[in-house]
C-alpha cells in the first residue's frame, strides 16, 4: 500500500512557541503523524510538559527553549536541533507577541521594535539559518503562523496586523528565492483561535458576541483546527504549493458587515 502523502516518519520539525496553543497543537499533531519535534518557547518547563504527552503517546520530542527575540538562542536553537536529530526538515515559525494594544499614534519606538523584530526579524533569522541546508538536502518546508489581522485593518492590534502583514511578504519574497531549490515556504493566517496569547479577545465577552455574529461559523477557532493545515503545509501532500497564505478563520473575512 503506497505511503500516505500526511505521514512524516522520518522527519523533524522545529516548531517555536510550542508550549501552548496552535503550536503545541501542532507538535502534537506532527508528532503523530511520525515526525521528530523539537518543542520549544521561552520557558524550558513548560515545553517538557508537552514533550512529556508525545513521549507518553509514542513520539519523539525534544525540548530545547528559546526567546525568538534574541539572536544568539535563535542560533542555538537551530544548532541544538541540527545536532540533536541531525536534520531540519520542517520549520514552523509561530511564536510571536503583541505588547501594545490601540492606535498606532500611542506606539512607542519600544513596542514598534518588540512587535517587528519578535513577529518579523526572528523569522529571517530562522529562515536564513534552516533553509540553505534543507536546499542542500533536496528541500524542506517553513511555515509562518501569520493572522488575518495582516489582512484587515485594525484599531486595537493594528501595529500587530502590520507586522503578520509582513510575514506575507516575507513568505512571498523567499519562495522565490528558495523555490528553485525544492524549499517551500508558505503562511497561515488564523482568525480568532481560542489560546492564551488571544485570551483578552475571547474572554471580553461583548466583543466575543460581536465577532461570532459576523462569522459564518459563528463561533471561534480552536488550535488544532490550525495545526492540520501546518501538518499539511508540512507533508508530500503539499508539495506544489509556496508563497501561499491559507486563512483558516470561519469565515470571518468572507462575510458581509
Amino acid at each position: 500500500m503506497p505511503k500516505s502523502p500526511f505521514d512524516l516518519t522520518g522527519k523533524v520539525a522545529v516548531i517555536t512557541g510550542s508550549s501552548r496553543g496552535i503550536g503545541r497543537a501542532s507538535a502534537e499533531l506532527l508528532a503523530q503523524l511520525g515526525a521528530k519535534v523539537v518543542v520549544s518557547s521561552r520557558k524550558a518547563e513548560a515545553c517538557e510538559e508537552v514533550a512529556k504527552g508525545i513521549r507518553a503517546n509514542g513520539g519523539d520530542a525534544h525540548v530545547i527553549p528559546c526567546n525568538i527575540g534574541r539572536r544568539e538562542e535563535v542560533e542555538r536553537l537551530i544548532k541544538e536541533a541540527n545536532a540533536h536529530y541531525g536534520k531540519i526538515d520542517i520549520l514552523v515559525c509561530n511564536a510571536a507577541v503583541n505588547p501594545h494594544y490601540g492606535p498606532i499614534q500611542n506606539l512607542t519606538d519600544e513596542a514598534f521594535d518588540k512587535i517587528m523584530g519578535s513577529n518579523v526579524k526572528s523569522n529571517i533569522w530562522l529562515c536564513n539559518l534552516v533553509m540553505p541546508d534543507m536546499a542542500a538536502r533536496g528541500g524542506g518546508s517553513v511555515i509562518i503562523i501569520s493572522s488575518i489581522g495582516g489582512l484587515r485593518g485594525s484599531t486595537t492590534i493594528g501595529m500587530y496586523g502590520v507586522s503578520k502583514a509582513a510575514d506575507f511578504a516575507l513568505a512571498r519574497t523567499l519562495a522565490g528565492e528558495w523555490g528553485p531549490k525544492k524549499v517551500r515556504i508558505n503562511c497561515i493566517a488564523p482568525g480568532l483561535v481560542k489560546t492564551d496569547f488571544a485570551r483578552a479577545l475571547w474572554e471580553d465577552q461583548e466583543m466575543l458576541t460581536r465577532r461570532t455574529a459576523t462569522t459564518p461559523l459563528r463561533r471561534i477557532g480552536e488550535p488544532h483546527e490550525i495545526a492540520g493545515a501546518v501538518a499539511y503545509l508540512g507533508s508530500d501532500a503539499s508539495t506544489f504549493m509556496t508563497g501561499q497564505t491559507i486563512v483558516i478563520d470561519g469565515g470571518v473575512t468572507t462575510a458581509a458587515v
